[in-house]
């Protein structure tokens, strides 16, 4: 599909594939055109490569790192490198942590923290769900008793995506109960070196392993790591969560997606015809990729307004989500169906189809997004 990028744009586009093809680790490449899950020591070596070119937070401000890119050259690069083979590095620490440190940390917590992200040399997790307040994030208990320069944190956190092999959480507790339950919640900085964190992986139906269950008996944490003000945290959250649902589009990972089945698709299979001699798998195949043009189109336009406004917008963020997510599940049930079903395919391939069960789940369940596309974009 042609959006009609500028010749400078165009340029752009061919410098970054070109960095890519000279960069991406081999290795690497292959682990994701599998669709094989990648261990720490690999997205380190993925991260500290576009670090040193300066490429590792397109979206941060200069002063800090960032690129100075506009909205199409973030969108050209990071659609260069899901159609490269390149691994979506976690954006817990890059994007969701940072985001909040940016426009609500100190001084101070920028100055530790930030340097620290762009470089890799610290992960972070997210301690928002809790058992009994997932999509209903109000309801959390992880109560924050004060006690002179710090807070005692004690509580329970659940699916919490790669805990084990954080440095940091930054968390969402309790620190007052009041009637609207929004106005008690604060957000810490929480290090998961701290005596009584104990961190158990939860095992998925796929096999993986990065979520898991986090304990926190009597954490003692600093009060220099409160993040924006006391009871203030609610709006940290809102603004974490709209850039969570603006990551989720990942276009790029949908192209190469779509570029693997129809590889797969066109395969025969013995004396078996291949699968794209199927009418009516070539309709669901055209119908998944007439949706993957509507995707990038509506992602450039609120990025744009993004950019123009400086925060997102009403109903966006869900909209994308729902999409994005949808398609993304639509592509591994093709994906799985060209590679040969659940007797003939790699595991690879399975797993990517169950773990991507959850994208219409996590970051508020779409049932959630579409009352808020109701109540923000239509006004019901």
């Amino acid at each position: 599909m042609d959006l009609n990028y500028s010749a400078e744009e165009e340029g752009f586009r061919g410098e970054v594939r070109a960095w890519i093809a000279a960069n991406l680790p081999a290795d690497i490449r292959e682990k994701v055109e599998r669709f094989a899950e990648l261990p720490k020591s690999d997205m380190q070596r993925w991260h500290r490569i576009l670090a040193a070119q300066g490429w590792i937070a397109p979206h941060w401000p200069l002063e800090w790192g960032g690129t100075g890119w506009d909205v199409v050259r973030r969108h050209i690069f990071e659609e260069e490198c899901g159609c490269a083979g390149a691994p979506q590095l976690p954006g817990l620490g890059l994007v969701f942590c940072a985001s909040v440190l940016i426009r609500f940390g100190t001084e101070l917590q920028k100055r530790r923290f930030l340097p620290r992200i762009h470089d890799g040399s610290e992960f972070w997790c997210q301690g928002y769900s809790e058992p009994g307040a997932g999509s209903d994030l109000a309801a959390l208990r992880t109560a924050a008793v004060a006690d002179g320069d710090a807070y005692i944190v004690s509580g329970h956190k659940i699916w919490t995506t790669q805990a084990d092999w954080a440095d940091w959480m930054f968390a969402l507790v309790r620190t007052d109960n009041t009637p609207r339950p929004q106005d008690g919640i604060s957000m810490l900085l929480i290090d998961m070196r701290s005596a009584g964190i104990e961190v158990r992986p939860l095992r998925l139906m796929d096999g993986g392993r990065e979520v898991n269950e986090v304990f926190l008996d009597n954490v003692r944490v600093p009060k220099q790591n409160l993040l924006h003000e006391q009871g203030r945290g609610w709006t940290v959250a809102k603004h974490l969560l709209g850039h969570e649902r603006m990551n989720n589009a990942r276009v790029g990972l949908a192209k190469s997606t779509l570029a693997a089945i129809r590889r797969l698709a066109g395969t025969r299979c013995g004396a078996q015809p291949a699968l794209l001699a199927n009418r009516r798998f070539r309709d669901r195949l055209a119908r998944a990729e007439i949706e993957l043009i509507a995707l990038e189109i509506t992602n450039l336009r609120y990025l744009d307004r993004f950019r123009r406004n400086g925060q997102v917008s009403g109903a966006d963020p869900s909209i994308l989500k729902i999409r994005s997510s949808e398609l993304h599940q639509t592509l591994s049930e093709l994906l799985l169906e060209a590679a040969g079903g659940p007797q003939g395919v790699m595991g690879d391939h399975v797993a990517r189809y169950l773990n991507f069960r959850k994208l219409s789940i996590y970051g508020g369940t779409n049932e959630i997004q579409r009352n808020i596309v109701a109540k923000m974009g239509l006004g019901l």
